[in-house]
C-alpha cells in the first residue's frame, strides 16, 4: 500500500538530507520543505515552449557603459547536432535577453556567451513540444510560400504602415477589424514618421526608437527599450490573429525633422542587428529593408547590400528579406533577396507583366503597393474598389500575390494606411472571397497556364484552370484549352463566378478533351460555356473523374529534308 505524500516525502527528506534537525521536523513541515527544494529546482529546467514559439533568456547584470555598443551577447541552443546562436540584447533596468525560436521538438540546452561576467558562461535546459504553431513563413516551389511545418501560405496583405504608433483604443480598434478581415499580412513601420500631430494633440508620441524626445536631445548611441517593448507587443498581437508581420526597417518620411531617416551607417548597422536580436524569434516576422529604398537619399543600394547581409547573418531563422522600390527599383536578384516586394503600379493594371517578372527573377513576385482604394487628392489613393479588386485578380492569374491599400479620407484623417482603424472599402470583402478561391485550388500555388499566348489563365495544366476577363464582357467561353498536361478522354466541371458580386454558378455540364493536337485542344462535341456578359468575371475548370491511360506514342522519323520545328 502505498504511503499518504506527507509520509513520503518525510521519508525522502530523511534519506536527502542528514542531521538531527530534519529528522525531528514534523511530517508536514518535511513535505513543504521538498515542494520548496523542488521549486527551486532551475526554472529552465522545468519549462516548456511550444515549437515554433518563443524560449526567453533573462539575464541581470550592472548597467554599466552603453550596453547598446560594448555589449557582446550571444547564446548558444543545441539540440543533437543542431546548433542555433542567436544575439541578445539589452532591455533597460539591467535586464538582458536573449530569444530562441526552437525549429524542432525535443530537449534544448544553452549556454550564454558575453564580454560581461554578469552574463557569461550561463546555462540552461528547456523543452520544446509540438503544437499548434507553423513556423515562419519560408519561400517554397520556388514563386509561392509555405510555412516551416508545410502548410502552404498565400499572402493577402494590407498596409497600416503607422497603426503602432497610434493610441491604445485605435490600436484596439485596428485589432478588432482584422479579425474580420481577409488579410494575413500586414505592411508596418518599425520607425515612425514625422508627424504635427504625433508631436502635439492627443497623439502625441511620449516614446521614441532612441533615448531623448527631439532633434536636439535624440541620443543615437542609445536605443529605448520601452519603445521597442511596445512594438513587440504589437508584433505578438497581429501573431495571435495569424498575421504576418512585413516589418519596414527604414523609411525616408522625416522631412528633417527627426532625423531617423538620415542617421549614420554606424547607427543603422546597430540599429539592424537590434531589431534581429528582438524580433526574429518573432515567428511572424518579414524583413522589408526599407519602403520606397531610393528616396532615402543618403543611402545608396552598396548600404542596403550590406544591411540585407546583416539581417542574413544574425538572423539565424533565415525569415524572409526583401525592399519596396520608388524610382529606382533594387536588384531583387542577389542571393540575399528572398522574393520581389514591388512598387510598380503599371504591373497589375494589364496581363502579362507578372509572369515576365517570374521568369526574371525566379522568385515569389508580390506587389506590394499597386495603389489604393480611396479618396485621397493624392493620384495613389484614387481607386475604386473595382478597380483594386480587378488588379488583385490580375496579380494572382499572373503567378503572383497582391496587397491592399485604403485611403478613404475624412477631414485631416488618412484612413486605413495610415492608423489602421476600421475599414470603409468595397474592396476588402471581394478580396476575402478571391482568397477562398486561391486557397481552394493548386496545393502548389497559381502559375501562368500558357504565359506566352494565354495571359489571363493559370493554375495547373491537366487539373485546374482560373480564367479572370477584367473589364472584358464575353458572352461565351468556347471550350478550348491549352494542350499541356491534357490527354484524350480528360472530363472537366466549370463555375463561372462573378467576382465582383461573389457568387459561383456551376455549369451543369461536364466537359470532355478530344484527342490533343499541337497548341489547344476542345471539348469533344465543341461545346462553349455561356457566360453573362458583365466585367469582372472568371471561370473555373475542374478536372473530375480517374485519369485516361496514356496511349503508347509510335516512334516516328522525319521525312528526308524535312524540317522539325521544336516549341517551347
Amino acid at each position: 500500500m502505498a504511503r499518504p505524500f506527507p509520509q513520503r516525502a518525510a521519508m525522502y527528506a530523511h534519506a536527502r538530507f542528514s542531521g538531527d534537525l530534519f529528522a525531528c521536523l514534523p511530517a508536514f513541515l518535511l513535505a513543504l520543505l521538498l515542494c520548496a527544494w523542488a521549486v527551486c529546482i532551475p526554472a529552465a529546467a522545468q519549462q516548456r515552449v511550444e515549437r515554433y514559439g518563443m524560449y526567453e533568456v533573462v539575464l541581470k547584470g550592472k548597467d554599466a557603459g552603453n550596453p547598446f555598443i560594448d555589449l557582446e551577447l550571444t547564446a548558444t541552443f543545441t539540440r543533437g547536432g543542431e546548433r542555433y546562436t542567436p544575439e541578445g540584447f539589452y532591455d533597460g533596468h539591467g535586464t538582458y535577453r536573449v530569444r530562441f525560436m526552437p525549429p524542432a521538438a525535443g530537449q534544448w540546452t544553452y549556454v550564454t556567451h558575453s564580454n560581461h561576467p554578469d552574463l557569461d558562461g550561463k546555462k540552461g535546459a528547456f523543452t520544446a513540444v509540438e503544437g499548434a504553431n507553423k513556423g515562419p513563413v519560408r519561400v517554397a516551389d520556388t514563386h509561392h510560400f509555405a510555412h516551416a511545418d508545410g502548410t502552404p501560405f498565400r499572402p493577402f496583405g494590407t498596409t497600416i504602415y503607422e497603426w503602432a504608433f497610434q493610441p491604445e483604443p485605435k490600436k484596439l480598434e485596428t485589432l478588432a477589424t482584422l479579425k474580420k478581415a481577409p488579410f494575413n499580412k500586414a505592411r508596418m513601420l518599425a520607425v515612425p514618421p514625422y508627424k504635427p500631430g504625433y508631436v502635439e494633440g492627443p497623439g502625441k508620441l511620449t516614446e521614441f526608437p532612441f533615448v531623448g524626445t527631439s532633434r536636439d536631445n535624440f541620443d543615437f548611441s542609445r536605443f529605448n527599450p520601452a519603445y521597442f517593448r511596445s512594438l513587440e507587443r504589437d508584433v505578438k498581437r497581429l501573431s495571435d490573429l495569424g498575421i504576418q508581420v512585413d516589418l519596414i526597417l527604414f523609411r525616408p518620411y522625416d522631412k528633417g525633422q527627426w532625423g531617423f531617416d538620415t542617421t549614420s551607417d554606424a547607427v543603422n548597422q546597430r540599429f539592424v542587428r537590434y531589431m534581429v536580436a528582438r524580433f526574429a524569434a518573432f515567428q511572424n516576422i518579414w524583413w522589408s529593408l526599407a519602403n520606397e529604398n531610393s528616396y532615402i537619399r543618403h543611402l545608396a543600394d552598396e548600404d542596403f547590400d550590406r544591411y540585407f547581409q546583416i539581417v542574413q547573418k544574425y538572423d539565424p531563422y533565415q525569415h524572409l528579406r526583401s525592399i519596396h522600390n520608388a524610382d529606382r527599383i533594387y536588384d531583387y536578384n542577389k542571393p540575399w533577396v528572398t522574393h520581389v516586394s514591388l512598387q510598380y503600379y503599371n504591373a497589375v493594371k494589364v496581363f502579362g507583366v507578372s509572369p515576365m517578372l517570374r521568369d526574371m527573377y525566379r522568385k515569389p513576385i508580390v506587389h506590394d503597393e499597386i495603389n489604393y482604394e480611396g479618396n485621397s487628392p493624392s493620384r495613389w489613393g484614387q481607386l475604386s474598389g473595382e478597380e483594386l479588386t480587378r488588379r488583385f485578380w490580375v496579380a494572382l492569374v499572373g503567378g503572383a500575390y497582391a496587397t491592399h491599400g485604403e485611403v478613404l479620407e475624412s477631414g485631416k484623417v488618412r484612413g486605413w494606411i495610415a492608423g489602421g482603424g476600421q475599414l470603409a472599402g468595397t474592396s476588402p470583402e471581394r478580396i476575402g472571397f478571391l482568397r477562398k478561391i486561391v486557397e481552394a485550388g493548386p496545393r502548389r500555388g497559381l502559375a501562368p497556364i500558357d504565359q506566352l499566348f494565354v495571359m489571363n489563365a493559370a493554375g495547373e495544366p491537366g487539373e485546374y484552370y482560373l480564367y479572370y476577363f477584367g473589364d472584358d464582357k464575353p458572352a461565351e467561353f468556347p471550350f478550348v484549352l491549352p494542350v499541356k498536361g491534357l490527354r484524350k478522354g480528360m472530363k472537366f466541371r466549370a463555375d463561372i463566378i462573378d467576382t465582383w458580386n461573389m457568387t459561383v454558378t456551376p455549369v451543369p455540364d461536364a466537359f470532355e478533351i478530344g484527342e490533343p493536337p499541337r497548341y489547344r485542344v476542345a471539348d469533344v462535341d465543341n461545346r462553349v460555356i455561356k457566360l453573362p456578359g458583365r466585367p469582372y468575371m472568371a471561370l473555373r475548370i475542374q478536372r473530375v473523374g480517374d485519369m485516361p491511360k496514356a496511349a503508347p506514342e509510335p516512334a516516328r522519323k522525319p521525312a528526308a529534308g524535312a524540317i522539325v520545328e521544336e516549341e517551347l
